[in-house]
């Protein structure tokens, strides 16, 4: 069957987006669109695009928002895996916010740091069981034979852990994104979309600019 994607479109009606309804930092204004976005109970509300880069190529995959703070995002992973790896490379990515349902879109770029192994700890000892008991099945980004390995590998974990609490591997951990650029997008009829870029200066202050959509 043949598709016709010239004719897939949507045009964006719900809301605008002026300069004087944006925080003048990027982080109180994600938190503000964030807490619009959490009261429409849109699912998977924290999912979020991170974009890696080595050697010029660049490589994206899903990833889950798990903290928000005033230096900036956090989010946890394999540090050995391809997205670790990747950042351990090169640390400036970005990340990409897409809510359908209010027509917004979020864009943060920045540099990326390791969280303490006090905070990582805090935040492995909060997640369900099996999701630490997956921290140590799983060699992120490795090949393996078949979904066995896997299979086999937690019946291992399970008993090397059984009856006792589950310590974080020390492959696994936090990660932050210090953000330097912020872009808010707002969809409008006729994709005259709302578009507003925060910029953070060497002396600590943001910028904030409206971009021709």
């Amino acid at each position: 069957m043949k598709i016709d994607l010239a004719k897939i479109r949507n045009d964006y009606t719900l809301n605008g987006l002026q300069r004087a309804d944006l925080s003048q930092n990027p982080l109180d204004q994600f938190q503000k669109w964030f807490s619009e976005v959490l009261s429409a109970e849109i699912t998977e509300a924290n999912a979020m695009v991170l974009s890696t880069s080595v050697n010029h190529r660049p490589s994206g995959r899903i990833v889950l928002l798990k903290g928000l703070d005033a230096y900036g995002f956090v989010f946890f992973t394999n540090y050995l895996s391809q997205k670790g790896t990747a950042i351990a490379h090169n640390p400036l990515v970005s990340l990409t916010f897409f809510w359908k349902e209010l027509e917004r879109q979020v864009r943060i770029e920045g540099k990326v740091e390791k969280l303490s192994e006090s905070d990582s700890d805090e935040y492995f000892h909060s997640r369900p069981r099996g999701s630490q008991l997956g921290a140590w099945v799983s060699h992120q980004s490795e090949v393996i034979d078949s979904r066995e390995v896997l299979d086999r590998k937690l019946v291992e974990i399970e008993k090397r852990f059984e009856g006792q609490p589950i310590p974080r591997p020390s492959h696994w951990g936090g990660y932050r994104l210090l953000p330097d650029y912020a872009e808010f997008w707002q969809g409008r009829p006729s994709r005259l979309h709302d578009r507003f870029a925060y910029e953070l200066d060497k002396n600590g202050n943001w910028s904030i600019s409206r971009l021709s959509p």
